[in-house]
């Protein structure tokens, strides 16, 4: 009898430990991701569509800065992941490009910049117009 308790004992501790997971996982997801392509997914479609071409690597701070100014819109990009998987070494497209900085945005002219840049930055290298902002302030 003693052994079936300390078995529903480890089945409900579990359990809970299971429910208590996902519902920080919710939360996480909840705030850290928005449902959606988000305000800038016309932007961002945008930038795909006149040829820009955004070069990073995971393991980049400036490039995840980037995505995060993108939002949930950041899907859209048109991204370019240039790191191996082991985060050591670069990938062949990358090589070819000769990108040698992140992130990288290479525009359909040919030209470039590096480094964290702007919306308006972007937005005047590509003609790409940006979203107005809501009344709540948010872009």
């Amino acid at each position: 009898m003693y052994g079936i308790l300390v078995g529903m004992k480890k089945g409900a501790l579990i359990f809970w430990f299971v429910v208590l997971v996902l519902v920080v996982a919710a939360i996480i997801a909840s705030v850290f991701m928005k449902a959606g392509p988000g305000n800038l997914g016309s932007f961002a479609q945008c930038l795909k569509d006149k040829g820009a071409v955004f070069y990073g690597a995971f393991w980049c701070p400036h490039c995840q800065n980037t995505k995060r100014m993108f939002g949930g819109s950041a899907q859209l990009l048109p991204y370019v992941e240039c790191s191996t998987p082991d985060g050591k070494g670069q990938l062949q497209a990358c090589i070819d490009k000769k990108i040698e900085q992140y992130p990288t945005w290479e525009f359909a002219d040919g030209s470039r910049l590096t480094g964290e840049r702007t919306l308006q930055e972007l937005a005047e290298k590509t003609d790409c117009a940006l979203p107005q902002e809501d009344d709540s302030g948010n872009d």
